[in-house]
């Protein structure tokens, strides 16, 4: 039986990026996302096209109505689940100073970023412990960022919900450690995705100038292939790591 994985926000970017590494290592998905668009279909195509079984569940971890049935349904769709990756999250919708943050764009961030991420890993938690382990290693690995550790003050809300899922990883790494169920965090840093599209050209310019060792934007297949590494196993003896795919951004260079 090959592994099973639940990755949310996959329809595009990172996710998409997510989804295909973890086929190329074998496993079957489960695609996550708000809505079902054409950015599902070529996603889905593709992870078909590795061989993977691959299953669309629409769903908004945001809503509390939502996540059991997403939770149901995932399990529902391949029999088990090995892997959760806690991919969903959303960027300020205008940044600027953090003077100017309204209550309204917070709450939004939290909401999603945290709350809907804390409750589903919860869900899905309490599911794998009820189910016996199988064969293949078990995860929950979630999507933070360097923002989890650097400073930006023209989106504090997105760095405070970034921060708290750093939190949160540890916390289910203690807990879940005796189920045999390992947590991870991948902090991504400067990443081509449509989140980063209306920042490119200063990112340009900042990653020209030397912001990170390693010059160049980031992909979403670099953050795939630090999942599936996690998420196959690779590093068993490890729990509540965070792993940066940053080019070197995290590090302070004097």
């Amino acid at each position: 039986m090959r592994p099973a994985a639940l990755v949310t926000g996959a329809n595009r970017g990172i996710g998409r990026g997510i989804a295909l590494a973890l086929a190329a290592r074998g496993f079957d998905i489960v695609v996550n996302d708000i809505a079902r668009t054409e950015d599902t279909e070529v996603t889905l195509a593709e992870l078909r096209d590795k061989g993977a079984q691959a299953v669309f569940v629409e769903a908004d971890i945001a809503n509390s109505a939502a996540r059991p049935k997403l939770v149901d349904s995932a399990f529902a769709a391949l029999g088990r689940l090995d892997c959760l990756v806690n991919n969903a999250g959303v960027q300020v919708k205008v940044r600027g100073d953090m003077l100017d943050t309204t209550e309204e764009s917070f709450d939004r961030l939290i909401n999603i970023n945290l709350r809907g991420t804390f409750f589903l890993t919860q869900a899905v938690a309490k599911r794998m412990i009820a189910a016996e382990a199988g064969q293949h290693p078990r995860s929950i690995i979630t999507i933070s960022s360097v923002n989890a550790f650097v400073v930006s003050i023209n989106r504090p809300e997105y760095c405070m919900s970034k921060t708290a899922l750093s939190m949160m990883t540890k916390l289910f790494s203690v807990r879940l450690a005796d189920h045999g169920i390992a947590c991870y965090e991948v902090c991504p840093g400067v990443i081509r995705t449509d989140m980063t599209k209306d920042a490119a050209v200063r990112y340009d310019q900042q990653i020209a100038d030397g912001i990170a060792p390693i010059r160049r934007w980031g992909e979403p297949e670099d953050i795939g292939r630090a999942v599936a590494m996690l998420a196959s196993g690779d590093m068993p003896f490890s729990t509540g790591n965070a792993l940066f795919v940053d080019g070197g951004l995290h590090m302070r260079v004097l």
